[in-house]
């Protein structure tokens, strides 16, 4: 009795490559969620500093010296000055990070659609094999 060896291919591929394809799919939203949400933060964070700075500049303006000479309200004066110049510093450091973050995310995103148009690729060629 010889026994033939019959290729049943119906459905087999869609389990061959799905799990993976999906992943990368699942990879790929997580990454662009992560980039909107970066940016977001850093906004925000640009905007509690910009708050901070308009603050620090309407007390001075406020408190303005006014014929005075007190040194010591002349140092606090000054102090504030440095603070809205040390927030400015970190709002330039947070764009700089940002940039840097989001490089590193569209990296990484760009790989991943690579790899996943390679793995639909090679899915879809062997479908078109299969089917002749």
């Amino acid at each position: 009795m010889v026994e033939e060896n019959s290729w049943n291919t119906s459905g087999s591929l869609e389990g061959i490559g799905s799990g993976k394809i999906e992943s990368l799919k699942e990879t790929i939203e997580e990454i662009k969620v992560l980039v909107s949400e970066r940016i977001r933060l850093s906004d925000s964070f640009i905007k509690e500093a910009e708050k901070m700075k308009g603050t620090i500049n309407t007390f001075l303006l406020e408190n303005a010296p006014k014929g005075q000479d007190d040194s010591e309200f002349t140092r606090e004066r000054a102090e504030l000055r440095k603070k809205q110049i040390d927030i400015a510093e970190l709002q330039l450091n947070e764009k700089v990070a940002c940039w840097k973050d989001i490089a590193l995310l569209k990296k990484e995103l760009r790989e991943q659609e690579k790899e996943l148009n390679e793995k639909e690729g090679r899915l879809e060629m062997i479908e078109n094999i299969l089917e002749e």
